[in-house]
């Protein structure tokens, strides 16, 4: 539904398409990017895509299941146990490392951490070959 650019992706439902489309011009001009849907079944589906930063809604829409959107907003929970920090931890490193194609200065600096910490987790976790690797 979105493209990536800069500003907030705000999907806009409202039967009333004249207000809609004001509020989506508005928010275009100020630089952001603005979807309007004028069936609020489609609001859950764009709210469940999780690739918006704002959701407005016209609460008297017609066709709006309140029920239904309260289910949509709410966190979804997470089936079996929390991963382990150090999980997350390593496979963080592991992407920052192959998107810096091993360019541990760089990897560093994108996870705010020092570069001879960056050392010491890549040998904590034994990624010496994904440190080490690089491409061109």
């Amino acid at each position: 539904m979105f493209s990536t650019m800069s500003g907030l992706q705000v999907v806009i439902v409202s039967a009333v398409p004249d207000r809609a489309d004001s509020l989506a011009r508005g928010l275009r001009e100020a630089g952001h990017q603005a979807v309007v849907l004028a069936d609020a079944a489609q609001a859950g589906k764009a709210v469940q895509g999780g690739v918006h930063d704002a959701l407005v809604v016209d609460l008297r829409h017609p066709s709006l299941d309140r029920a239904a959107l309260a289910t949509s907003l709410s966190p979804a929970v997470p089936e079996g146990p929390p991963v382990p920090l150090d999980d997350v931890e390593r496979r963080h490193i592991i992407a920052t490392l192959q998107f810096t194609r091993g360019n541990k200065r760089r990897a560093a600096q994108l996870l705010g951490i020092a570069r001879s910490t960056l050392i010491q987790k890549v040998r904590r976790y034994g990624l010496e070959a994904v440190a080490t690797r690089r491409t061109t």
